[in-house]
């Protein structure tokens, strides 16, 4: 098959006729990171100047001296809840449970996938087994979502008190990390027994490292993985030399991972909720009038503040945004951006390609397999100014 990195088709500048195959490239599968860096910035980072057009190969922890005086970082503070849960029916039979939401105004409700779904139905009750007890989970309803996949509405609050849900996911919740993380490791589960499964992957381990060192605001069922290479000294370096750091909300989704498999006009990205307070926005609205540069760490980050700047003001906000940026946006804000390697045909490589052109991204993603960097969520990094 050939590699999609070949192709050069002209750019499309009307969106109704993005082609999805000209954002296919080909993975080697051991590029795929199963585990995150060994400490968090010394992941590597691959730098690419578009004024100069040329790129860096760097560590992570190079970013303090990369960036100038007044460069403005903005980052999401969400944190990632356990938010897969294995329990049984009745019956005997494993449901594997993913909290998606909270079902709004409800306390203890939640939308949640589940495998196998097919023989649940409401009135069912799954048991899952934590640390310190034993948890019955009822089904309230079983829907059919926006984008046509059945769903359960579960209770995990029976007295109405949220506390009590977060406190059966501290006990019996896991990190609901990416499907190509988990079904790698049912691989070796297979391959190498369940004992040397769980001492390459400690419950405890997935629980820190999947998770920020700005995570503060409980709620996102998947993490801001550009996020994930920041470390205590990193940011103290990036003081030192006046590099600001701002923070927001964006509760990421399962929608991340949701692969496109329409014509790219007719995808639709699910709704996250996001929070930019008024402190940070006129923090931000100085920087950009006096020319600082804005750097959005992630492309939740980037879709929050794409969202709120409006009438050339970043304006506060507390609500969801479903903004899809693709080829042919016109970004308003952010001035860099900083990610991770992305899924072929996916919404974040859109995203990417519409920053930096889609041409100029897919000769990156080439030069960075054959540079052999780690791909995806617990992958190395890419900065793009």
């Amino acid at each position: 098959m050939t590699d999609q990195l070949e192709r050069n088709p002209s750019e499309k500048a009307d969106n109704n006729q993005l082609d999805l195959e000209d954002f296919a490239y080909h993975l080697p599968a051991e590029l795929i990171a199963q585990n995150p860096a060994a400490k968090r910035d010394e992941s590597r980072l691959f730098y690419y100047n578009r004024l100069e057009k040329n790129t860096r190969h760097l560590k992570f922890s190079d970013l303090s001296t990369i960036l100038k005086v007044g460069d403005i970082l903005v980052v999401n503070n969400t944190r990632v809840i356990p938010a897969q849960l294995i329990g049984h029916k009745e019956s005997g039979g494993q449901v594997e449970l993913l909290l998606i939401k909270r079902e709004a105004g409800q306390v203890g409700l939640w939308q949640a996938m589940a495998k196998p779904i097919k023989k649940l139905k409401a009135g069912d009750i799954i048991t899952i087994s934590g640390k310190q007890s034993n948890y019955n989970i009822s089904v309230q309803e079983i829907f059919i979502s926006a984008d046509g996949q059945k769903r359960l509405l579960i209770n995990l609050a029976n007295d109405k008190n949220e506390d009590q849900t977060f406190a059966i996911l501290q006990d019996a919740g896991n990190a609901p990390l990416p499907p190509y993380i988990v079904h790698a490791r049912h691989g070796q589960h297979e391959e190498q027994g369940q004992q040397k499964y769980n001492s390459l992957y400690p419950r405890s381990t997935d629980l820190e490292r999947y998770q920020t060192i700005f995570a503060k605001e409980p709620g996102a069922v998947a993490a801001p993985t550009a996020g994930l290479h920041f470390s205590p000294d990193l940011i103290a370096a990036l003081k030192t030399n006046g590099i600001i750091t701002h923070e927001i909300t964006l509760h990421v989704g399962p929608g991340t991972f949701k692969p496109i498999t329409t014509a790219i006009q007719d995808h639709t990205v699910e709704a996250e909720w996001f929070s930019i307070s008024a402190e940070v926005c006129d923090a931000i609205n100085r920087g950009k009038q006096a020319g600082k540069r804005i750097i959005a760490v992630g492309t939740t980050t980037c879709r929050a503040l794409e969202s709120a700047y409006l009438n050339e003001q970043l304006m506060p906000q507390d609500g969801y945004t479903s903004l899809f940026i693709k080829p042919g946006y016109q970004f308003k804000l952010i001035d860099g951006l900083i990610t991770n390697f992305h899924l072929s045909k996916s919404s974040l490589l859109l995203l990417v390609a519409a920053f930096v052109g889609r041409e100029q991204l897919l000769k990156m993603y080439k030069e960075a397999i054959e540079q052999r960097y780690r791909f995806y969520s617990y992958g190395d990094a890419m900065l793009i100014l």
